[in-house]
């Protein structure tokens, strides 16, 4: 089998579980983006140095290709899905937050506005917070066409992006709030 299929030349692409849509179409959008956020995570994982943060990034990657598999699949498709593949539940909400819990005890946040950058790790993560961020926004643009239909899915990105700052402070927990803060810079 060749990677390429020549199926997509049209400007169209092939859903999960069947049917046709535009290259653009808002659905494509969204998985494009939570696709993003996969790769964004990549890079994360490489530069992070905390085995915890490695792990769990790990963890998030499988768990966004699941909500990248429900946005590629047609509502009418959908039961067919869910029943060959995982899909993101409430428990995985709570999940999130109970990270986020123990993540919020282990860091001390600064007073002041945390600028991204005081290390690698955490300016990766920042990045992938932000682009799932947007992430969330064509989600949202596939919900306002009716066309999600798991509404677990945006409580669980936006959960996901307060988990993702949180990793990011707790990559950088040893470092002097001054550098976290952008208030110094080495030279």
């Amino acid at each position: 089998m060749k990677i390429y299929t020549r199926t997509g030349d049209d400007g169209e692409t092939g859903l999960f579980f069947g049917g046709r849509v535009p290259k653009n179409d808002p659905r494509c959008e969204a998985y494009g983006s939570v696709d993003h956020v996969v790769s964004a995570l990549g890079v994360a994982r490489a530069l992070c140095k905390d085995g915890y943060v490695k792990s769990l990034i790990l963890d998030i990657q499988n768990q966004l290709f699941t909500v990248g598999a429900e946005l590629a699949t047609l509502p009418e498709n959908y039961e067919t899905m869910k029943n060959s593949y995982k899909v993101i539940v409430s428990g995985m909400v709570t999940d999130l937050e109970i990270k986020l819990d123990e993540l919020d005890s282990k860091v001390n946040l600064p007073p002041s506005f945390i600028l991204p950058g005081a290390s690698p790790g955490s300016a990766s993560l920042d990045l992938a917070r932000t682009a799932l961020r947007e992430s969330e926004r064509r989600i949202l643009d596939v919900q306002d066409l009716g066309h999600l239909v798991n509404k677990e899915i945006l409580p669980y990105i936006n959960r996901l992006s307060d988990l993702l700052f949180m990793l990011a402070r707790y990559e950088d927990r040893n470092l002097p709030d001054e550098l976290i803060t952008g208030q110094k810079i080495d030279e």
